[in-house]
């Protein structure tokens, strides 16, 4: 996933996303730039967080792309949530005792990883910045909701819609996608682990996206062709995504 340029002094995906969310002061911005360095580069495939491991820390994830998932006993796999630039990783199955749930790069990634003892300093350090960082927390949670919502009463078409324009939305916000497209590793079996599906009830699904000229995927490009269309289809809003009230909360 290429970035887009920016500013030297939000060059860090953490930092580009919080400052959507409230003016940050240079001071913040030094105390995020720290908390996202140094940083190391983690390949495809290999996992960053394991579960069922101790850890004293998150990671933040500065570049590519990865996924939060368990597997079952009969080796079944559930994914959680795709993992972009500027999130957390590792909150908040890293808070537990052990690691409640695994995180594996989805492409070649760079993560940097920052200790419990740094995180939780801000709040004496820079009490303002580590509001607007655990307030940024209940993202996750909201997309949680809705992939509950999903697997629960969206049918396979509805599932798939609101997926595709959630990735959509969380790309744009940190520059890594358009107007309408971005490039994103979606293979049909991790659809379907993410959405409860089989791989054939997947294809059958794409398949009906593309007939109905709404969405098509090609390769690693997914292009949504009518997003207003799509987003009634999946009864998508976008303000569990963008709707958030922390500057007014800290103002």
């Amino acid at each position: 996933m290429a970035r887009a340029a920016k500013s030297p002094s939000l060059a860090f995906p953490l930092t580009t996303k919080l400052a959507r969310l409230v003016p940050l002061s240079p001071e913040e911005i030094v105390a995020l730039a720290a908390l996202q360095s140094p940083t190391r580069p983690v390949p495809r495939n290999r996992e960053i967080i394991s579960a069922g491991r101790k850890y004293d820390g998150v990671f933040v994830l500065i570049d590519g792309g990865a996924i939060r998932y368990r597997v079952l006993r009969d080796g079944r796999r559930q994914v959680l949530n795709i993992a972009l630039p500027g999130d957390l990783i590792g909150f908040p199955a890293s808070f537990f005792e052990t690691a409640l749930y695994s995180i594996t790069a989805l492409t070649d990634a760079t993560v940097s990883w920052v200790p419990f003892a740094g995180l939780f300093g801000l709040f004496q350090t820079q009490p303002r910045l580590a509001a607007t960082l655990f307030c940024s927390f209940s993202c996750e949670t909201a997309m949680y909701t809705e992939h509950l919502i999903d697997v629960g009463r969206r049918s396979a078409l509805e599932r798939v819609a609101h997926f595709l324009l959630e990735l959509l939305t969380r790309l744009q916000a940190i520059g890594l996608a358009d107007e309408r497209s971005y490039r994103m590793p979606l293979t049909q079996e991790l659809i379907g682990d993410a959405l409860g599906l089989s791989v054939p009830h997947v294809n059958r699904t794409l398949r009906q996206l593309r007939e109905d000229a709404l969405v098509s995927i090609d390769g690693q490009i997914v292009v949504i062709h009518d997003i207003e269309a799509l987003a009634a289809l999946a009864d998508f809003e976008k303000a569990y995504l963008s709707g958030f009230r922390i500057g007014e909360l800290l103002a």
